[in-house]
């Protein structure tokens, strides 16, 4: 009889009585007997006697035959967790854990004393996987962390995932995996600090690099070894992003270029590498600045150069190609980063996705903006001019990409984009460049200093209904956390709009047209120029003061790398607004 047949067996019921059976009526009265073999009606139980069903009540009451295959096996499951789990405690644990240890010491002994023939330690290895296994029900316990980590258990640990059979390292990988799974470390924080600790102490992210040097990702098993590497990466910076410098510095950076290197094509593990690339770089210049000295800024380059003229497959697929864009934007905020991208031909190939109209179009969009910003992104400016790039940035000025619904980017993200761009070029080409950045608002009977008034109006009837809000609001705000509202609700975008605006009207000895064209659009709106240039001295005056609420530095964004530059913009600024 097999586990189903045992679970679904019931006993055969004794016969009914013959008056039952030739259908007389069953009645209630206590003095009618019930017919000879007839189980009696069980007394109802009080109700609050009656136990809380476990795990192995509810699998006993299921009618195993209507479960599927996969149900039956997830209730089986939930038995001998619970069963495992009872029996946990402290004890149990050390006694789980001095057992590893003797086997790892026989298998040791095993196979120095048989290099040459496996057949003989063999057992002991099998021995060893199933301790490592037993292990698993510690992540449903927390609680118990402390016992792992104060009685050796996590060296025990590290120590086999440098062992000969890659299969043993694997094992170990999946149990600290879910022994870091973010959800298990929030049940009891300070429990989880320990394993944090203890792990980063045995430099756990340096033994993963070395051991997924030797796994090949078209293996299945090592695939999801590599993939369960990668996730405790992910789990231990999640519940402490200060590790996020330490792991780079440990060789993960290296080894996820490596592994994006791979002519191998698009899988899942390129998708985990590139997403995994992205937390690392957001907030921290220490890894920027690592991924420049790696030439990671032209790996990133070649990754993206296929997408010039393909579009992704799958949405997996985008996914990885919007990861290596985040890579990319999150390095140029590096400023050094600049000139490596210009060295790898980074603004001609941006120029080639935003001609191409391709799904890397927003990307590539996104990655002129960081790339042409500040003192450093001067060369960049000069460059796309060079290449013919106004060409391509001043329809988008006209009219901005549509967003997509895959990347959640919007045609107003996008229109910010464009305006920033626009705003890097005027500030940072010279000479000859300069001067073709402003013909171009003179184009076409002036459309594009229509289209930047245009602007002007819709902004700031957007940040003055903003101010208004807040004002009308009873709660005493921070000045700076209103200014930040404010932001939010797009005064950065309004202070490059009417920076552009003072900018190309200010070059009167060259193009009187220009602010003849803007002060006629002001007068048709009973608007003022000095609406433009209170703006423009606010933004001014706030140079380097404030950051976005997603954590962007503002001073980034608009160029001010440095004190030094910051100050001498913060001064120009000034002087062309009482100039203006």
């Amino acid at each position: 009889m097999n586990v189903d047949e045992l679970l679904n067996y019931q006993p055969e019921k004794p016969a009914v009585a013959a008056a039952n059976v030739l259908g007389s009526k069953r009645t209630t009265d206590s003095t009618t007997p019930l017919a000879a073999g007839y189980p009696k009606r069980a007394k109802r139980p009080i109700l609050d006697d009656v136990p809380t069903p476990s795990n192995a009540s509810l699998i006993n009451n299921t009618n195993f035959a209507s479960l599927s295959h996969n149900e039956r096996d997830k209730l089986l499951q939930m038995l001998e967790q619970e069963s495992s789990a009872e029996a946990l405690d402290e004890t149990s644990l050390k006694r789980m854990l001095s057992q590893l240890e003797k086997r790892i010491s026989k298998n040791q002994e095993m196979r120095i004393k048989y290099p040459d023939n496996p057949e003989k330690f063999m057992e002991s290895e099998i021995e060893l996987n199933d301790a490592v296994q037993e292990l698993h029900v510690i992540a449903t316990q927390s609680e118990l962390y402390h016992v792992l980590v104060n009685i050796n258990g996590i060296s025990l640990l590290m120590s086999l995932l440098t062992h000969e059979n890659t299969d043993i390292s694997i094992a170990v990988i999946s149990l600290v995996q879910e022994l870091t799974d973010v959800d298990t470390l929030t049940e009891s924080e300070q429990e989880a600090a320990l394993l944090i600790d203890a792990l980063a102490e045995q430099q756990i992210v340096s033994l993963l690099v070395q051991n997924m040097d030797r796994l090949d990702e078209n293996v299945k098993e090592e695939a999801d070894g590599i993939h369960n590497s990668l996730a405790i990466v992910e789990n231990m910076t999640e519940f402490r992003p200060s590790l996020c410098v330490d792991a780079c510095k440990q060789g993960l950076l290296t080894c996820l270029l490596k592994r994006l290197k791979t002519k191998s094509g698009f899988n899942s593990i390129c998708l985990y590498c590139s997403e995994l690339m992205s937390i690392l770089l957001q907030n921290h210049d220490e890894n920027r600045q690592m991924l420049g000295e790696l030439d990671g800024i032209d790996i990133l380059l070649q990754l993206l150069a296929f997408y010039k003229k393909h579009d992704p497959q799958t949405s997996e697929e985008f996914e990885y190609m919007e990861n290596l864009f985040s890579c990319l934007c999150s390095s140029l905020m590096f400023p050094a980063n600049r000139q490596r991208f210009l060295k790898g031909e980074g603004p001609h190939l941006m120029n080639l996705m935003l001609k191409e109209r391709k799904a890397s179009r927003n990307g590539a969009l996104r990655t002129l903006d960081f790339a042409m910003t500040g003192d450093e992104g001067k060369e960049n400016c000069q460059k796309m001019v060079d290449i013919l790039g106004l060409r391509t940035i001043f329809p988008l000025f006209i009219k901005p990409p549509k967003g997509s619904k895959r990347s959640g980017e919007t045609r107003a993200e996008n229109e910010e984009h464009v305006i920033s761009c626009v705003a890097s070029l005027v500030r940072n080409c010279t000479g000859d460049n300069r001067q073709r950045v402003f013909n171009k608002f003179t184009e076409s009977d002036h459309e594009k200093v229509d289209r930047i008034m245009e602007l002007h109006f819709q902004y700031y009837d957007r940040v003055k209904a903003a101010s208004n809000n807040i004002e009308q609001e009873d709660d005493e705000e921070d000045e700076d956390e209103a200014y930040l509202r404010r932001l939010d609700a797009g005064l950065f975008t309004l202070q490059l709009i009417d920076y552009i605006i003072i900018e190309i009207a200010s070059a009167t000895s060259n193009i009187p047209s220009i602010r003849q064209r803007v002060l006629q659009i002001l007068n048709m709106r009973n608007s003022s120029i000095d609406s433009i240039k209170d703006i423009v001295r606010e933004y001014a005056n706030n140079l380097g003061n404030t950051k976005k609420s997603n954590g962007v530095d503002h001073t980034t964004t608009d160029g001010a790398s440095n004190g030094h530059s910051e100050d001498s913009h913060k001064q120009y600024l000034l002087d062309l607004v009482d100039k203006f």
